[in-house]
């Protein structure tokens, strides 16, 4: 019961976070505004490469239009959730180097949910328009056959991505604890997924592929659930493979402890 507790009182503390961030933003209308026009265009930009490259291909090694943009906007609504709840993570070396970490250890309150709640980027609603834009394209010239089995997998893809992206994210803020000059590394494997992964991974080869399923498990998310939302194979057991993200979301949480405990203060 008391477990149950805490969740709940982190969720509504979570709440708060985010209400602030979002009334902040909003006191600058247009400038809100205008965020989200621009990272609209700049994420509409990358379906707009997907049409162009289709003009010229009926489809790519058996993947037609359909399927692409389906591929695309599963991966960037993750990404772009990813970003909305895990920016924190992000911009984690700035806390560090401003000493803002160090006023958050002072609290009695989980560290995840302060650097998290601190930083709720609303200002992704711009990229989340583009990706239903497309997902709803993507939809209308698959040929996927919709029963209550394709819609978990679609769904099952979005959140396992969004954990995905948001382990890495943490990941890259373990490395801060360490090195707070350099995520370079982080920044291919997060920002490299989403630009590639809007084609399924097999395209690019046997040593994506393996990249991708024994180090960092991207086929989990998207091939493997993916073939069988397209209805290329019939083992509905591959719908289920986004929840192999809870163990690579564990190995992120671990290493983030670790990075925690070798935290020495900036000072500040």
């Amino acid at each position: 019961m008391g477990v149950f507790m805490k969740v709940g009182k982190n969720i509504k503390l979570y709440m708060k976070y985010a209400s602030v961030c979002t009334q902040s933003v909003m006191q600058y209308k247009l400038s809100f505004l205008l965020m989200i026009i621009g990272r609209f265009i700049l994420a509409f930009n990358e379906f707009v490469a997907i049409q162009f490259l289709f003009t010229g291909f009926t489809q790519i090694r058996g993947y037609t239009y359909g399927d692409v943009l389906l591929c695309f906007s599963m991966i960037q609504m993750s990404f772009t959730f990813a970003e909305l709840f895990g920016n924190g993570f992000k911009v984690f070396s700035g806390m560090v180097r401003r000493g803002e970490f160090d006023r958050m250890m002072l609290r009695p309150c989980s560290l995840i949910l302060q650097v998290t709640g601190t930083r709720f980027e609303v200002g992704r609603i711009g990229p989340l328009l583009t990706a239903l834009i497309t997902l709803v394209l993507g939809i209308r010239h698959s040929q996927v056959t919709w029963n209550l089995m394709t819609v978990w997998t679609m769904a099952a893809m979005v959140i396992g991505g969004t954990l995905l992206f948001i382990g890495l994210f943490m990941l890259g803020a373990s490395v801060c604890f360490f090195s707070i000059e350099d995520t370079s590394l982080i920044n291919v494997l997060t920002y490299g997924a989403k630009t590639h992964g809007k084609y399924p991974i097999d395209i690019y080869g046997r040593g994506i592929m393996r990249f991708c399923t024994y180090v960092i498990p991207y086929t989990l998310i998207q091939y493997y659930p993916l073939q069988f939302l397209l209805g290329r194979t019939g083992n509905w057991r591959l719908a289920f493979c986004p929840l192999g993200i809870v163990m690579f979301l564990l190995i992120c949480y671990f290493t983030w402890r670790l990075g925690v405990s070798h935290y020495k203060s900036c000072g500040s």
